[in-house]
């Protein structure tokens, strides 16, 4: 039986995790034994930081709603807007909510103006 070769493969191989590990500092984009840790490592942060992300743009909008809505309105608060809308059954999420606030004023300030209002009616409802 025949011996069987694995060059091709295994270069293949190293030059995929060598690739990915371009632009890392030192022996990290030349070993490839540092390589694929460094490649590793890396992935596991990019995995964990795609749930960072979302958090951070949430987090994000949900300051710019805040500061808009006290702009408009210096008595509401963001949770309050929040509740409002909600009374309101305006369903509009947070990031065009947030968009809204920065690149449209004008329409931003007329969702508050509906909110305040079903909020000014449950009050006297209640």
């Amino acid at each position: 039986m025949s011996r069987v070769k694995s060059g091709k493969v295994t270069h293949a191989r190293h030059k995929k995790v060598l690739e990915k590990a371009k632009g890392y500092y030192g022996n990290r984009s030349r070993s490839f034994r540092t390589a694929t840790q460094a490649v590793d490592k890396a992935n596991q942060y990019a995995t964990r930081d795609r749930k960072t992300r979302k958090r951070n743009f949430r987090a994000l909008w949900i300051a710019r709603i805040n500061a808009a809505v006290r702009e408009v309105d210096a008595e509401m608060t963001y949770s309050r807007f929040i509740a409002a809308l909600s009374k309101a059954g305006i369903e509009v999420d947070r990031k065009v909510l947030a968009d809204l606030a920065v690149h449209e004023p004008e329409a931003f300030a007329a969702i508050v103006g509906q909110a305040r209002e079903a909020a000014a009616r449950e009050t006297v409802a209640a």
